[in-house]
């Protein structure tokens, strides 16, 4: 089935303001994130909850993209990180439970086909923007639940295929390079 991103998540901006440096909650901002889109750093409360509406507290299973700048991606944010809340530079999508797996959407926004489109409709020259419009109305592929289960076992696999192969390639040069050493020894 094919719908439009809107008709089966809910989609609004992050918090606009400034870490105190200790709180009770993380103040999620890109900088907290590897190219990949992984968590890549321990997080600290930054943030204090005064004045922050309860909607943008983060929940198990909400999708975070980076809608700003030269690299957009999406993560899910799962409920064993700290409370945490997120910046103006992710929009927080939230998907209909059982419509759509939050890892599913994910893998979905961060797919080369995706990001090229949604790099198509981004705004601005120095500090590109995707809006919120386009997000909403980005027509998504959403087959059953066991399907959105096997792509991502599948993406599991591969990923992890190519970090092996990676690995070898990594141990072999080491390999060579110390059969040179002792050869020139």
């Amino acid at each position: 089935m094919k719908t439009l991103l809107k008709n089966i998540t809910q989609i609004h901006t992050g918090l606009f303001t400034k870490p105190s440096g200790f709180g009770e909650l993380v103040y999620l901002q890109v900088k907290h994130f590897d190219e990949n889109g992984q968590l890549n750093a321990v997080l600290y409360p930054d943030l204090k909850p005064d004045g922050i509406s309860e909607k943008h507290i983060l929940k198990d299973g909400d999708v975070l993209f980076a809608a700003k700048g030269t690299k957009n991606f999406a993560a899910v944010f799962e409920n064993h990180n700290e409370p945490s809340v997120a910046s103006t530079s992710f929009f927080v999508i939230r998907p209909v439970r059982g419509k759509i797996l939050p890892h599913y959407l994910a893998w979905f926004l961060n797919h080369y086909s995706t990001q090229a489109f949604l790099k198509e409709q981004a705004l601005g020259t120095s500090i590109p923007s995707i809006s919120k419009h386009v997000l909403e109305n980005l027509i998504i592929s959403v087959p059953d639940i066991e399907i959105q289960k096997n792509i991502l076992e599948i993406t599991k696999l591969l990923n992890r295929e190519k970090y092996l192969k990676q690995e070898i390639e990594t141990l072999r040069d080491r390999q060579i390079q110390q059969q040179i050493i002792n050869a020139i020894k």
